[in-house]
């Protein structure tokens, strides 16, 4: 098929790297404009951009697509582009933008999402986070036909991953990625053939993954130890949960709830025991096992390696 793709991240250009491999012809990419990242704070192109120029395709960057909004110059151009193309279809995979309905009516058999969560459950922005941080036994990947609200297309495919205990949203996030291409991909090749059947999706069961804000990483240790240790899984890598001990704010990248412990008579965040492998914390009667975290400005550290520099003692409560 003659394709435009829509993505940012590199969930997207996974997907973007199948398309071009399975033989489609993607005429035209959209991406978020370059962003400054690194300490150097450079512009910096979004992976999609970088595997799209890669391949010799045309990139195009608006900051917004509505012809009456902030931008109308940068939409009008992109709108432009986009006619020109006379695509069989858009994919669009965590673009980022709101695609308003002149988007969505310019490609022949408009515009095919990939989404990671089984629709309607995590419908919007941070769908993998938020499976995690709720301790959803299951997760997976729909494919949509996008209409103007958010995330309520018609289902086209979906496909199941299960959620193990250890997954953190980085590592979940590479095998929805590699999943959502295989079913894009698989999409495609349905419609050409025109046997691509829609379902509407389910009314009942509908939740919101709304976007993750850097607020939300501080630990509260009044919380249950099952719910702290999925909220440290679900960000990481972003934004990493936070606590605070000796006036600094510490990364921690991994937790587990202490099997058979309780912390009934202790304070919630108080260190209860300082071991190799771990540091014992009290949660809301139950105990966390903290064993990988970061100093500020340092590395990622084991808690064997994190203990033979710190002052950590017990009967610390971090806050």
């Amino acid at each position: 098929m003659k394709l435009i793709f829509a993505g940012t991240p590199e969930f997207a250009a996974v997907a973007l790297a199948a398309l071009h491999a399975a033989g489609h012809d993607v005429a035209l990419v959209l991406s978020q404009p370059d962003r400054p990242a690194g300490r150097g704070m450079k512009l910096q192109a979004s992976p999609v951009k970088q595997l799209a120029l890669q391949l010799g395709m045309t990139v195009v960057q608006p900051r917004s697509l509505r012809l009456d909004g902030k931008y109308p110059e940068e939409a009008a151009a992109a709108r432009e582009a986009i006619d020109a193309v006379q695509a069989d279809a858009m994919v669009v995979a965590a673009y980022g933008l709101i695609l308003p309905k002149w988007v969505l009516n310019a490609p022949r058999r408009g515009c095919f999402n990939i989404h990671a969560s089984l629709l309607p459950r995590w419908r919007g922005a941070a769908p993998i986070h938020r499976a995690i941080e709720a301790g959803d036994a299951q997760t997976g990947v729909t494919i949509m036909q996008m209409d103007e609200g958010l995330d309520t297309g018609d289902m086209l495919l979906t496909g199941v991953v299960p959620i193990s205990p250890s997954d953190t949203t980085g590592t979940l996030h590479d095998r929805l990625a590699a999943l959502g291409e295989q079913l894009m991909v698989r999409a495609l090749d349905l419609a050409a053939s025109g046997t691509l059947q829609a379902v509407a999706q389910p009314l009942d069961g509908i939740t919101y993954a709304h976007k993750i804000e850097k607020s939300e990483a501080a630990i509260d240790w009044k919380q249950p130890a099952a719910n702290i240790c999925q909220r440290v899984r679900a960000f990481n890598p972003f934004p990493g949960a936070t606590t605070v001990v000796n006036g600094e704010v510490l990364k921690i990248w991994a937790a587990q709830v202490a099997d058979g412990a309780s912390s009934a008579t202790q304070v919630c965040g108080q260190i209860t025991a300082l071991a190799p492998a771990f540091i014992e914390v009290a949660a809301m009667n139950s105990i966390v096992h903290i064993t990988e975290l970061q100093r500020p400005g340092g590395k990622r550290l084991s808690c064997a390696e994190f203990l033979r520099g710190s002052p950590l003692q017990l009967g610390q409560v971090l806050g």
